[in-house]
């Protein structure tokens, strides 16, 4: 896939932000505060694409999972730890009750 595809796929997750975060909620644990992996980002993504009828190769989705995560950041959703883990910013994701999220 060109870096032209790469930009194009990323720029819909983008565009498709709030929809995107309600799926990878759904997904994964993604709660305000708490710590949010580079693995979990990027599986995320294939499965988000995936459910749209898109296959992108392992080595697209690592390109794609990079220029989203620097929109997260961008958005201030993703406050960097250190390469690979942020802590999330959404305090719309804040859990209601202590205990176990599942």
């Amino acid at each position: 896939m060109k870096e032209q595809k790469i930009i194009m796929l990323a720029d819909k997750i983008k565009n498709e932000e709030e929809v995107f975060l309600q799926f990878l909620k759904s997904k994964s644990p993604l709660f305000h505060n708490s710590n949010y992996f580079f693995r979990d980002l990027e599986y995320g993504i294939g499965s988000y694409l995936k459910k749209k009828n898109i296959n992108p190769t392992q080595a697209e989705i690592l390109k794609i999972t990079d220029k989203v995560a620097s929109f997260l950041e961008e958005k201030n959703y993703f406050k960097r730890i250190n390469t690979g883990v942020w802590t999330v910013n959404m305090p719309k994701f804040v859990t209601a009750a202590p205990g176990d999220p599942f």
